[in-house]
C-alpha cells in the first residue's frame, strides 16, 4: 500500500498477500525485522535516557551558574537554555543512533518483504548482495531513512515524555501503571506516525524504486510527484494499516520498558 502499488485498503491488501504468496506472505521478512528491533530498541533507549540525563545536568548547570556567552566582535552575547528540550534533542539522536547502527538488517528486511523468495536466508542475502553490488548496498538509502527518522523519533519521545509528564502531574503521581503506560505510548506512537508518515512513504518508494533498477532523484521530486498523482491524501496511503502496527508496538515497547525500569530500580535499591 505504501509504495504505491496493488490495493489502497487493508483488506484488499490481506486478500493480494494471501492469494500471491499464501498465509507465509503476511510473515514476510519477519524474522529479520525481529533481528532487527531488539538492538535497535535496546541502542534507542539506551541512548535515549543517557543523553536526556546529561542534556538535562548541563541545562541545570547552566541556569545555575549562567547561560554560556559568545564574544562577536567586542560584544557578549547570551545564549538562553530555556528554550531548549533535552527530551526532544534526545530523541532524536536516539533514532539516529538505532538506525546507524542496525541500518543493513534494515536494508535487509526490506528486500525480504519486496522480493520474496529470490534469498534463501540472511546468510545467502548478504553473501549475494556484498558480491553483485558491493558492501556499500548494505546502507543504500541511508540518508533519506535518517532524514524520516529524525522527525518520527523526536516527536515519538517528546510527545511520550510530555504527555506522561502532565498525566502525573494532573493526577499527583510519580510515575505511570502499566495501562497507562500502554495507552500513553500507543498515543506517542499514533501522533509521530502522523507527523512523519509523507517521509516514509517517500522513504520506501525511494527504496523499492531503487531495489527495482529505477534511480528516483529525490525525496522531494517523490513527494511532488505523489502530490501530482495522487493528491495530498496520497501521502498517507497505508497510514492506517501503519497505525494498526505502530499504536500497538509503541504501547507495549513503553509498558515493558516503564516496567523493566521499575523492577531494576527496585532491586538496585536492594543492592
Amino acid at each position: 500500500m505504501i509504495v504505491g502499488v496493488g490495493s489502497k485498503n487493508i483488506v484488499g491488501s490481506f486478500k493480494e498477500v494471501m492469494k500471491e504468496q499464501g498465509w507465509k506472505g503476511l510473515w514476510a521478512g519477519n524474522g529479520i525485522n525481529l533481528l532487527r528491533i531488539v538492538p535497535t530498541q535496546a541502542i534507542e533507549l539506551c541512548t535515549f535516557e543517557s543523553t536526556k540525563r546529561f542534556l538535562t545536568s548541563v541545562q541545570n548547570h547552566w541556569e545555575k551558574n549562567g547561560c554560556p556567552q559568545v564574544q562577536i566582535v567586542g560584544w557578549t552575547l547570551d545564549l538562553p537554555v530555556s528554550w531548549i528540550s533535552p527530551v526532544a534533542i534526545s530523541g532524536a539522536v536516539a533514532g539516529v543512533a538505532g538506525t546507524l547502527s542496525c541500518y543493513p538488517l534494515e536494508v535487509l528486511k526490506d528486500r525480504f518483504t519486496v522480493h520474496p523468495g529470490v534469498y534463501h536466508s540472511i546468510s545467502h542475502a548478504l553473501s549475494k548482495i556484498s558480491q553483485e553490488e558491493g558492501p556499500g548496498a548494505l546502507y543504500a538509502g541511508l540518508a533519506p531513512t535518517i532524514i524520516g527518522m529524525i522527525p518520527y523519533s523526536t516527536s515519538y519521545y517528546f510527545v511520550y515524555e510530555s504527555t506522561k509528564r502532565a498525566y502525573c502531574r494532573s493526577c499527583n503521581k510519580k510515575s505511570l501503571d502499566r495501562v497507562e503506560a500502554l495507552l500513553i505510548g500507543a498515543f506517542g506512537g499514533l501522533t509521530s506516525s502522523a507527523l512523519s508518515f509523507p517521509l516514509e512513504v517517500a522513504r520506501k518508494r525511494l527504496m523499492v524504486g531503487m531495489l527495482e533498477g529505477r534511480r528516483p532523484t529525490n525525496m522531494i521530486n517523490i513527494i511532488r510527484t505523489i502530490i501530482e498523482e495522487e493528491g495530498l491524501k496520497g501521502l498517507y496511503r497505508g497510514w492506517s494499516a501503519s497505525c494498526l502496527k505502530v499504536m500497538p508496538a509503541s504501547g507495549l515497547s513503553w509498558m515493558f520498558y516503564e516496567a523493566w525500569k521499575d523492577f531494576l530500580l527496585i532491586e538496585g535499591s536492594h543492592i
